[in-house]
């Protein structure tokens, strides 16, 4: 399994991402601020940027990425938006998005170990797409770890509207199918599609 070792202050300073949407609330870089970054920026590098980005914030390589296009290109509706709904149900981005995980690093890190239950199976696939209706909890032991108590006071992250956290008991279900206005990313889809387009 492929991970992505790259600096993340680096590279969301490259990608004028703030690290608090990574989940790294204190994570700063002032080496070289401004660098020798090119002022004009071709519209192929403008959308090859933008594809590095998204695959960035969700820690996807470029084979899985490109069929997340693929599939995104043969779903009723805009590809882009369907590409990004794709993306947001991978079960290591609902695991981070309930608060299970402070980072979507972290979060992949606790799927691979078992941690999760999905409708009560035990699933250790990240990329693992989950459904309207899904059921996520913790392994029963798992919930008796000092990282997972403390999420019982609650989480301290807001919920997105199409997930619901039952913080006493650490569980969390699918709701509704992400819309395109709750990923809080500043992102440009379209650019994305434009670039596979060619």
């Amino acid at each position: 399994m492929a991970t992505n070792k790259q600096p993340i202050a680096k590279k969301c300073r490259s990608f004028d991402v703030s690290p608090a949407v990574m989940g790294y609330g204190n994570k700063k870089s002032t080496r070289n601020p401004g660098g020798n970054r090119r002022k004009k920026v071709s519209e192929y590098g403008a959308q090859l940027k933008e594809k590095q980005k998204v695959k960035f914030v969700y820690g996807v390589q470029e084979k899985q990425f490109h069929r997340y296009y693929l599939k995104a290109a043969n779903m009723k509706g805009v590809t882009g938006d369907n590409m990004l709904r794709l993306l947001e149900l991978r079960l290591d981005n609902v695991v981070y998005r309930l608060g299970l995980a402070k980072t979507r690093r972290m979060a992949r890190q606790v799927v691979v170990h078992g941690h999760i239950r999905v409708n009560g199976q035990k699933v250790d696939i990240p990329s693992y797409s989950v459904k309207v209706g899904d059921a996520i909890t913790l392994r029963p032991r798992s919930a008796e770890m000092d990282m997972f108590k403390t999420l019982r006071e609650g989480t301290g992250t807001v919920t997105p509207k199409w997930l619901a956290f039952d913080a006493p008991n650490l569980t969390g279900s699918v709701n509704a199918l992400p819309a395109r206005e709750d990923i809080d990313l500043q992102l440009q889809e379209n650019m994305i599609v434009e670039y596979y387009s060619r």
